[in-house]
C-alpha cells in the first residue's frame, strides 16, 4: 500500500511540475519541407530567437522533410498534443474546416496584393476562429505565402490542351483536383516525400509546386520544363497547439506568437523575392522554362469555382474575389 501511495505521489507532483509555467520545456515544431526551404530555415531562426528570449524556458527542436510525418498527421499530432507547432498548407486543413481551403483553389487569387489583402481581412480571420473551433482551440499563430503553384513535367505546357492525358502529381486534398480535372490531366494523390522518386521512375509524368519547393526538392533533375502556370497561390499556416500554451504559461506562448508572426513575414519576403529570380536560376541549370497564357487556363478551370460541390459559399467567394488586389 506504501508503495502505491507514493507511485501515485509521486505521479501527481510530476503533472504539477509539468503544468507550472516558467519551467523549462522543449517544445516540437515538425513540417514536410526540405532544408533547405525558407520555412525550415525560418523555423530555426524561431528556434533560436525563443530560446533567447525566455532566457532557455522555451527550447523548440525542428523536425523537417516529414520525419515526423505527412502533412495530415501532423494536424492530428497537434491536435493530440504530440507536436507543439507546425506548418501545413491552407487546403490540407480543409478537412476540419472545408472553406478555409477556399485559396488552394485555381485562381481565386490573383497576385501578391490580392494574397495580402486576405491574409489581413476579416473574411480570413472568421475562417481562423472556424478552423480553431473544429481543432480543439489549435490556433493559427501566423500566415504566409509559399508561392504560386507552377507545372513542371518533360515537355512544356503552356495551353490547357497541353495538359490532356498528363498523369500529374497533386497534394492529397480536393482542392488540387480541379486544376488538372479541368484540363483533361490525371490527378495522382501522393505524399510530398515520395514526389522526386515518382517523377525519376515515371509513376508520374508532372507535378505541380512553388519555384522554391521545385529549387528546394530538386524537382528540375527530373523534369525537364516548368511552365509557369501560376494556377495557385499557396498560403502555409503556423499552426500552435493550446496543450503547448498552457505548459509553457501565456507569457512565454506571447514570446512564441510573436517569434512566429516575424517569421512568417520573413518567410513571405523570402519567398517572394525568390520568386523574382529563380526563373534564371532554373535556366542556368539547364531547365526549359515556359511563360503561358494564363487566361487560356482561368477560362477552362472558371466553371469548376461556381459548381455547386465546392466547399465554400457563393458568398465567401465574392468576398475573397471584392478584396482590393484582384486586378
Amino acid at each position: 500500500m506504501k508503495t502505491i501511495l507514493a507511485s501515485t505521489a509521486l505521479a501527481i507532483a510530476t503533472t504539477v511540475l509539468t503544468a507550472i509555467p516558467g519551467l523549462a520545456e522543449t517544445l516540437k515544431f515538425a513540417h514536410v519541407y526540405e532544408t533547405g526551404h525558407p520555412l525550415h530555415q525560418g523555423a530555426l531562426r524561431v528556434a533560436e530567437e525563443v530560446e533567447k528570449a525566455t532566457d532557455g524556458r522555451v527550447t523548440i527542436e525542428v523536425y523537417p522533410a516529414s520525419q515526423l510525418g505527412e502533412e495530415l498527421a501532423l494536424s492530428e499530432g497537434l491536435t493530440l498534443g504530440t507536436l507543439d507547432i507546425i506548418y501545413t498548407g491552407i487546403g490540407f486543413v480543409s478537412s476540419y474546416y472545408a472553406p478555409i481551403g477556399m485559396t488552394d483553389y485555381p485562381f481565386t487569387l490573383r497576385g501578391m496584393d490580392h494574397w495580402r489583402a486576405f491574409r489581413d481581412s476579416d473574411l480570413l480571420a472568421e475562417m481562423k476562429q472556424e478552423l480553431s473551433n473544429n481543432m480543439d482551440g489549435v490556433e493559427v499563430a501566423a500566415v504566409s505565402y509559399y508561392g504560386a503553384r507552377h507545372v513542371t513535367a518533360n515537355k512544356p505546357v503552356t495551353k490547357p490542351a497541353d495538359m490532356e492525358g498528363l498523369k500529374i502529381r497533386v497534394p492529397n486534398a480536393p482542392a488540387y483536383m480541379i486544376f488538372p480535372q479541368a484540363t483533361g490531366a490525371n490527378p495522382t494523390p501522393m505524399a510530398f516525400s515520395e514526389v522526386y522518386l515518382g517523377l525519376q521512375q515515371g509513376v508520374v509524368d508532372a507535378q505541380e509546386n512553388p519555384l522554391t519547393t521545385i529549387q528546394a526538392k530538386k524537382l528540375y533533375e527530373v523534369q525537364s520544363d516548368i511552365s509557369l502556370t501560376g494556377h495557385i497561390m499557396n498560403s502555409t499556416l503556423t499552426l500552435l497547439s493550446p496543450m503547448t500554451v498552457s505548459k509553457i504559461g501565456e507569457e512565454d506562448a506571447d514570446i512564441l506568437r510573436a517569434a512566429l508572426v516575424r517569421n512568417a513575414e520573413q518567410v513571405t519576403a523570402e519567398i517572394e523575392k525568390a520568386e523574382g529570380e529563380l526563373a534564371d536560376w532554373f535556366i542556368e541549370q539547364g531547365t526549359n522554362v515556359h511563360e503561358v497564357d494564363r487566361g487560356a487556363f482561368i477560362d477552362v478551370v472558371q466553371p469548376a469555382l461556381l459548381a455547386a460541390d465546392v466547399p465554400f459559399t457563393k458568398e465567401q467567394f465574392e468576398r475573397l474575389q471584392a478584396l482590393p488586389g484582384n486586378e
